[in-house]
């Protein structure tokens, strides 16, 4: 069986789902985008992922709690939340629940990328940068 190289980028802010998407454009990925945490829900639940970008603050379902519910439904899916507001507290909590990493919006694009292939290597059994 193939393994999914989708990656669900997360965040009722289109500017920066549209960075994010930029930031990994040129990585051998299927990249989906949900507005909404009700829609990151549905893709969470119904796809193969390898990998979720969640924002904190959405509509329908905050990141927390989408990581929560990944992890309350064994989904799977490692996750990595997006804040403006990311303090110690939300770190703690988030990474309490199951997120492997926050980051304060909008992310130092070096940084999250290297999160990311980090993660991605993981979840995808490489030994090797995707980038």
């Amino acid at each position: 069986m193939a393994i999914s190289r989708r990656v669900l980028v997360a965040d009722d802010d289109r500017d920066l789902r549209a960075c994010v998407c930029d930031l990994l454009g040129d990585w051998p990925l299927e990249i989906i985008q949900a507005e909404t945490g009700s829609a990151a829900l549905e893709i969470l639940r119904g796809e193969p992922l390898l990998l979720a970008l969640l924002d904190m603050h959405m509509p329908g379902y905050t990141g927390l709690e989408l990581v929560s519910l990944v992890r309350r439904e064994t989904l799977g899916v490692p996750c990595i939340v997006l804040s403006g507001d990311a303090t110690e507290a939300l770190r703690s909590m988030a990474m309490h629940e199951g997120a492997l990493a926050v980051f304060r919006k909008p992310p130092e694009p070096a940084l999250l990328r290297a999160e990311i292939s980090r993660v991605l290597r993981l979840s995808d059994g490489l030994d090797r940068p995707l980038h």
